[in-house]
């Protein structure tokens, strides 16, 4: 029986950010400037999803659409920021999963997109 093995104890070099907005155009516009800007290496675009959430002490219902977004552990910070700053929600969803293993060619080339 083999033992499992133990996770590198070093901080990820890339991760993934979660958001989402309720507007499919301004996710589109949003992705490509993330990308073009080198904040983000791909962000997937989800198709429009039912959110449930309670706000300001009421439960509320919309359609909103999840990006995914891949980014390197150097851009995640001014990522986050740029997230901040552009989004349209006054309390935007941002939240950010270390990639702790995967394809380490694609984690390669995350870094490289966004260095």
């Amino acid at each position: 029986m083999s033992s499992p093995q133990s996770r590198p104890n070093r901080a990820p070099a890339a991760w993934l950010v979660i958001t989402t907005l309720d507007d499919p155009q301004a996710a589109d516009t949003l992705a490509g400037a993330l990308v073009e800007q080198g904040l983000a290496a791909c962000v997937h675009v989800l198709p429009p999803g039912r959110s449930v959430y309670q706000w300001q002490g009421r439960i509320e219902v919309d359609n909103e659409v999840t990006l995914l977004i891949k980014t390197s552990a150097n851009r995640l910070d001014e990522l986050q920021a740029n997230l901040a700053d552009q989004h349209a929600y006054e309390t935007p969803e941002i939240i950010a999963l270390p990639i702790e293993a995967g394809l380490p060619d694609y984690l390669n080339w995350i870094t490289q997109c966004t260095s």
